[in-house]
Formats: C-alpha cells, sequence, structure tokens
C-alpha cells in the first residue's frame, strides 16, 4: 500500500486553483525525496458547519510502504514547505502558510537504551527504532522519536513578508505535533487505533483576520491518487490487455498495435 506524508490547512476565506503533478517525473528530485511535492488539492470544506473554509491539501515523500524502516519518512528539518495562495489571479501569492520541521528523541534526545548483559556487567545499548513497544491514543510512552513544526502566516510575497506563526488553540503554544508513521497493525493494535491515535494530532490554530479557527494536521494518509504504477512503467501492463478478436485467441484480430498479454513459461 503506497502511501505518503501529509501537510494540510483548512482554514477559511482562502480561495486558490488546485493543480497536480505525477511522481518523481522529475529526474532531481529523485535524490531529494523528502522534497518531492506529488499532488495539491484545493476544495470547499465538506465537515458539517465549516461550508464556508477551504481545504488546502499538498503532499510530499510518495511511495511510501511500511518495509522502509526502521528510518521511516521523516519532514526535512532544513526545509521550509510553503503553501501558497494567490487570490487575485496575478501569480503573485498574497498567503503562504509555511511549515517548519524538526525531529528529536526522548531523554534528551539519547533515546531510549536497554541494558544488555549479565548481572553486575551490563552495558547500555541505544536502541535504533521508532518505538519499541505498542503505541495508542492513550499511551505512546513506548515512542522513540518525534517531530514537531511549526506554522506560519506570510502577508504578501514570501520572499519580502514577515513569517507570523500561528498559534496551536489548545496549549497557547506555536508548536504543533506529528504522529508517527503507520507501522503496522502489531505497534498500533489495528487500523482503527491508528485512526485513533493520529486524529489526536489535527489541531485548531487561530487565523489572523478571522473570527473562527482553522485546523491543520500533518502526517502520513493513504495515496488520494491511486494507479498500479509499476504496471503502468512496464510498457502500460495491464492485465488483460488484448490485441485479439477474443481474450487468449492470439489470432492479432482486435485493437491493432495493442500489446498482447502473453502467458509466462515457468522452468
Amino acid at each position: 500500500m503506497n502511501t505518503k506524508l501529509v501537510v494540510s490547512v483548512i482554514a477559511m476565506g482562502l480561495s486558490g486553483i488546485a493543480s497536480a503533478s505525477s511522481h518523481r517525473e522529475a529526474p532531481n528530485i529523485t535524490r531529494l525525496p523528502t522534497l518531492d511535492s506529488t499532488d495539491f488539492y484545493a476544495f470547499n470544506s465538506y465537515e458539517t458547519g465549516r461550508e464556508d473554509y477551504i481545504t488546502l491539501i499538498a503532499n510530499y515523500i510518495p511511495l511510501q510502504d511500511a518495509y522502509g524502516g526502521p528510518n521511516y519518512f521523516a519532514m526535512d528539518p532544513a526545509a521550509v514547505y510553503s503553501i501558497h495562495i494567490d487570490n487575485d489571479g496575478d501569480a503573485v501569492e498574497d498567503m503562504t502558510f509555511q511549515f517548519k520541521f524538526k525531529s528529536a528523541l526522548p531523554n534528551n534526545n539519547m533515546g531510549v537504551a536497554l541494558n544488555i548483559g549479565n548481572s553486575g556487567e551490563t552495558q547500555s545499548v541505544a536502541v535504533p527504532l521508532k518505538v519499541v513497544g505498542g503505541i495508542s491514543a492513550a499511551d505512546q510512552s513506548a515512542a522513540n522519536f518525534s517531530e514537531t513544526y511549526t506554522l506560519s502566516l506570510v502577508n504578501g510575497p514570501q520572499q519580502n513578508g514577515q513569517p507570523t506563526k500561528l498559534t496551536n488553540v489548545s496549549t497557547g503554544q506555536t508548536e504543533f505535533h506529528k504522529p508517527l508513521d503507520f507501522i503496522g497493525t502489531k505497534t498500533f493494535g489495528s487500523e482503527s487505533g491508528y485512526i485513533s491515535y493520529a486524529n489526536q494530532f489535527i489541531y485548531e490554530f487561530t487565523m489572523p483576520g478571522c473570527a473562527a479557527t482553522g485546523k491543520v494536521f500533518a502526517g502520513q494518509r493513504k495515496d488520494p491518487f491511486v494507479v498500479n504504477l509499476g504496471k503502468t512503467f512496464d510498457l502500460v501492463n495491464y492485465v488483460p490487455v488484448e490485441g485479439d478478436s477474443a481474450p487468449g485467441a492470439y489470432d492479432g484480430g482486435g485493437f491493432p498495435g495493442v500489446l498482447l498479454s502473453q502467458p509466462i513459461m515457468m522452468t
């Protein structure tokens, strides 16, 4: 199952044009996967009571799988992830949401360590894993890695504007937290257990100039754009793809120029 990291903002009174891109289509971006922005979506919110809101979703770091551990798909702390809003169609941003991430280990950034060896001869050994036990909405003490971020708003062109950090309503601070990736059902108990855990990371924030609050989430989500990429790039190798008068006839009497779906011979 391919997933990607999502940074999303739900704010009032914004307008913009959504565009989408493919995955890793630019050769140089393959060297910097944490900066690979794939798809972007903008649409009217369908959440009850928030019909006057616009939802913005920006996707980064595509093609993720759970076997990509033990170091999963953290955001780049040296990057600035920006969502630009052009309200008047002049191709110059009027507002920009900026996300800046940082990561840390528990125990004063030393991480979790286990005592290894016989009694009286033990040695403390750091564990190179993101988690050392089960994680749930109620208990996250086994987490061995965390990511936080700030969300800032820039009015006017980003290069000239001054970022204003937005406040987390629940804490009164300017720091937001990102959930761990969905490593699997043993770590989180079940898919529904992960949903309950990750939902705690949906925050409200104060939006300058708006009486109501916005919402923000940054974390892993299933890819909303789904296609069989492996078969696509294998000369559009979908099965069955027949160029015959009937499936399996191999008489060439079907669609001219279409690849035949030949059987695979095993020895």
